[in-house]
Formats: C-alpha cells, structure tokens, sequence
C-alpha cells in the first residue's frame, strides 16, 4: 500500500488503477483533486450550492462504485462530471413538472425582479436561460465539451445541442451587455 505522500504524485490514471485495487486513499486523492471542479459545473448548470455539494457526493460514490469503468481513454475529471451531470439531469427530469407549475406562477415576479441589477453576472445570466439551453451552455463552456459530446451526453440530436449552445450565448450576450432592452436583440457570433 502506498503512502499518502506516493498517491499524492501521481498521475489520476495511476490513482484509478489503485482504486480499482481497492486503495480507498486513492480515490479519496482523486476525489480531493477534482471534486470542486465537479460542484463549480453543477452550480454553473443551475443546481444552487447545497444541491450541487449532494449530487457531486452522489457522483463521487457512483463513480468509487463504477472505478473500474474508467479506463483512462479521458480525463478522470471528464469521466467524473459525466456521472454528475446524469445524476444532475435525471433530478432536473424528476422535478421538472413540478418546475414548469412553479415557474408559470413565478414568470411575472422573476422578470420583474430578474432585471433589476443591470450588472448581472455569468452564474446570475446563466440560471436566467431556459433549462435546456443552460445545459448545453454550461456543458460545451464551462466544462469544456464538445457538442458531440454534449448531445451523447444527454441522447439529444447534434443539431438540438448546436441550437440551444447558439440561442444560449446569444441570450447571455444580450443579458450581460445591456439588461432587458437588450434580450429580444440578435446577436451574431
């Protein structure tokens, strides 16, 4: 067994192969490395701090269960924030009617007070896209997918992902660079 100070210096492929051995210290060192990563995409596809923190453990112990299913052909990271943006869909999945109720009442209080701060930021722009665009968005820039990816991902036609990816951006283009005047506005890019 090797030591904290050994597991430290390697490499996440080493590590998983560790894990998968049953060095439980090894994924812990893969978890500490790449965890935070695993919550600051979530947060950045809509999940709020608390959920995001649940479903990164949830990913975290999916992926200790499923260690040997990595086989080192991407980043351990990549591997990782797959699993969390699954079990990240499939929650949003559950509770979407819930949400579509919900967000009919709520449409005119949120776009009253959505608007208000005309310097909105990009987590603040980003929770104000339609849930499928956000998804997209926050797969293709914030964890560094490509579309392929992305529409593999989430068992959507390429097209449908390029679509949502381009409406997306053009809807935080708009947001960021003048408020509500600005979110009927085409954007070109």
């Amino acid at each position: 067994m090797a030591d904290v100070a050994d597991i430290a210096g390697l490499h996440d492929v080493e590590l998983a192969a560790l894990a998968t051995a049953g060095q439980r210290a090894a994924f812990g060192e893969l978890v500490r490395r790449h965890g935070s990563a695993v919550r600051a995409l979530l947060r950045r596809m809509g999940a709020d701090p608390a959920l995001a923190d649940d479903i990164a453990q949830d990913a975290c112990l999916a992926g200790f269960e499923r260690i040997a299913e990595f086989r080192g052909e991407g980043t351990f990271q990549a591997w990782l924030k797959r699993i969390a943006t699954r079990l990240y869909l499939k929650r949003v999945k559950r509770t979407l009617a819930q949400s579509l109720v919900q967000e009919a009442a709520e449409v005119g209080s949120d776009v009253a007070h959505g608007f208000v701060d005309a310097r909105l930021d990009l987590d603040e722009a980003l929770k104000g896209l339609p849930e499928a665009e956000r998804v997209c968005v926050s797969l293709c820039y914030g964890a560094g997918f490509s579309h392929v990816e992305a529409a593999e991902l989430l068992n959507t036609p390429l097209g449908t992902v390029k679509s949502h990816v381009k409406r997306g951006l053009d809807r935080l283009r708009a947001k960021l660079a003048g408020g509500p005047g600005e979110t009927g506005r085409q954007v070109n890019g």
